[in-house]
């Protein structure tokens, strides 16, 4: 293809050669968006599969983990990937990262359970999630610098924003496979095998991506570069080594990406795990309102990047932040009231306090699966948590036994430590617990428990006939339409903050800092502050904290990139 990349045409149709690019870079993103996004809508089966070995919150926990270390890895993917990219072209590098991605993938869906290998099972499961890291590293900037390397000039916000897409249409992919699957099979069988089935067609998208991607051309602007002699020989030195380009990348994680990165992650999967964990709202129900609002809100990519070509990138995105941060506590509080609003009246009408000694409460977040929380206020805290039940807390006398408050009714807890004093439920006197007393104050304690829930009408899950689901997805839809106006935007922002021959490395580390620290471990940090507080909303302040402080950094610091020629910005 000619250098119709140096032009500037706002009105010309694309031509054949661009639609095949966007078309071919974006349908193979797609495809290994779904490749990593099955861990994320698998998490609670996964658990159940991987992390048998330890108690139910832990096992979330732990699995939320391991889909976090798929994340942790993926800026180290973005070094090793974006050096090959930014050496030897950017067509070579996404093709080996989308083999390493769906081989990783289908893997997992022929791996042996915990039942089966015991604690070899989640070891070779995390080291499969950090190869997909490190594959998702070297992809989006790959895709996303190819496209906008063949988009004439004025033309890249809109060229861009189909493959910022593709993270969406991904998830959307394997939430309506993983659905298929669902409804095809009665419940336990989806649990014990039908969970794999999306892993294992991961193999068939594979061919498809691969046959794809090999009828590609290397980028124009790289070739030309390549071709003058200019390409980096060093590019991770010229990156980040030198101070005037570090800037640059350090402005791009703490002004653009970190705040996009929660936004995103907070308007898809945090909203995906509140109705289901936090709100017990049916798994199918949920992922099915998900899916709606990402299937509403999907062609706002397409129309905000298309609207960055006009009025500039940086609005968009900064608006798209502080929305976020002064709308989510209200949103998600309005989600509570249409899809579970048993629950709200259960909270305003008989509030749940947990009554404790704070030196004996733990913060309850335990990635490895191995701590043992057996005070009396841990184990009221974690029934607590596993029912979904919010909770306030109240200073108790030092030594005192912790208890917990339903409305008037007050129900005592008791520590599991072998040694420890346990209270029994008719208030009779303490006494040292043996082991057997231990678990018989347990059963009583969760009797206890269950039967005052059940009296002041906390709901065990929400109700199918009172979700409001109309409402549901009207919400979830503004969450996403937040998502579209900060990510939309950002690719094309990102290939014009660098210089083509370091561009795919330098634009890569902030993006997947970003993405796959700030933004990745969003699920499991909301989730164990959630845990510690009792407060179900009380998550949200970790998106609201980063989102606020990147618009503060943006608004400041970051300049606007659109009429840069990136063709003269070598």
């Amino acid at each position: 293809m000619a250098y119709a990349a140096q032009t500037d045409d706002h009105t010309r149709p694309m031509t054949g050669e661009e639609k095949k690019v966007i078309f071919a870079s974006s349908l193979g993103t797609v495809f290994e968006w779904y490749d990593f996004y099955l861990y994320g809508s698998l998490s609670a089966v996964i658990a159940k599969q991987f992390f048998s070995g330890v108690n139910p919150t832990a096992a979330f926990i732990f699995a939320l983990m391991a889909f976090a270390a798929g994340f942790a890895v993926r800026p180290f993917g973005a070094l090793m990937f974006g050096r090959l990219g930014d050496m030897i072209g950017r067509k070579y590098t996404f093709l080996v990262t989308i083999l390493i991605m769906g081989l990783s993938t289908f893997i997992v869906g022929i791996l042996p359970n915990y039942a089966t290998i015991g604690i070899a099972a989640p070891i070779i499961l995390i080291g499969l999630r950090l190869l997909q890291g490190l594959a998702l590293g070297g992809e989006y900037g790959g895709a996303a610098t190819y496209v906008a390397e063949h988009a004439p000039h004025g033309r890249r916000g809109n060229y861009t924003s189909w493959i910022q897409t593709t993270a969406t249409l991904g998830l959307f992919l394997s939430l309506l496979v993983i659905l298929g699957c669902r409804v095809s099979m009665a419940p336990e069988d989806f649990d014990a095998w039908g969970w794999r089935i999306p892993f294992l067609i991961s193999i068939v998208l594979l061919g498809i991506s691969v046959w794809i991607r090999l009828m590609l051309n290397e980028s124009p602007a790289f070739k030309r570069m390549k071709e003058e002699g200019k390409h980096s020989k060093a590019p991770l030195t010229e990156s980040f080594g030198r101070w005037p380009n570090l800037k640059i990348v350090l402005l791009a994680l703490f002004g653009l990406v970190a705040g996009q990165a929660v936004v995103w992650y907070t308007g898809q999967f945090y909203a995906l795990f509140f109705l289901t964990q936090t709100l017990k709202v049916d798994a199918q129900t949920a992922n099915l309102m998900i899916a709606a609002s990402l299937l509403i809100g999907t062609p706002f990519f397409v129309i905000f990047g298309t609207l960055a070509d006009r009025i500039g990138r940086k609005p968009i995105i900064m608006a798209g932040l502080a929305l976020a941060c002064l709308t989510y506590f209200p949103i998600f509080k309005s989600i509570t009231h249409y899809a579970n609003p048993a629950l709200e009246e259960a909270i305003a009408t008989s509030p749940v306090v947990v009554v404790a000694d704070p030196g004996e409460c733990s913060f309850q977040f335990n990635p490895v699966g191995t701590s043992q929380f057996t005070s009396s206020c841990d184990i009221a805290k974690s029934a607590l948590v596993r029912r979904g039940i919010p909770y306030s807390n109240e200073v108790a006398a030092a030594g005192t036994v912790a208890s917990i408050k339903v409305g008037a009714t007050v129900i005592p807890s008791y520590s599991a430590a072998p040694t420890a004093t346990t209270v029994s439920l008719s208030h009779g006197p303490a006494t040292p617990a043996a082991p057997a007393d231990a678990k018989a104050a347990g059963a009583a304690f969760d009797k206890g428990l269950s039967d005052a829930l059940k009296a002041a009408n906390y709901p065990a899950k929400a109700d199918p006939a009172r979700v409001d689901t109309t409402m549901v997805v009207a919400l979830l839809t503004i969450l996403v339409i937040y998502v579209t106006m900060v990510y939309g935007p950002i690719a094309a922002m990102l290939v014009e903050l660098f210089p083509t021959r370091i561009r795919y490395t330098s634009m890569s580390l902030p993006y997947h800092i970003g993405n796959g620290w700030f933004g990745g471990f969003l699920p499991t940090t909301s989730f164990a502050i959630v845990a510690a507080t009792g407060d179900i909303y009380s998550g949200l302040w970790y998106p609201i904290v980063i989102a606020a402080a990147t618009f503060v950094i943006g608004m400041l610091f970051v300049r606007e990139t659109k009429d840069v020629d990136i063709y003269q910005h070598d």
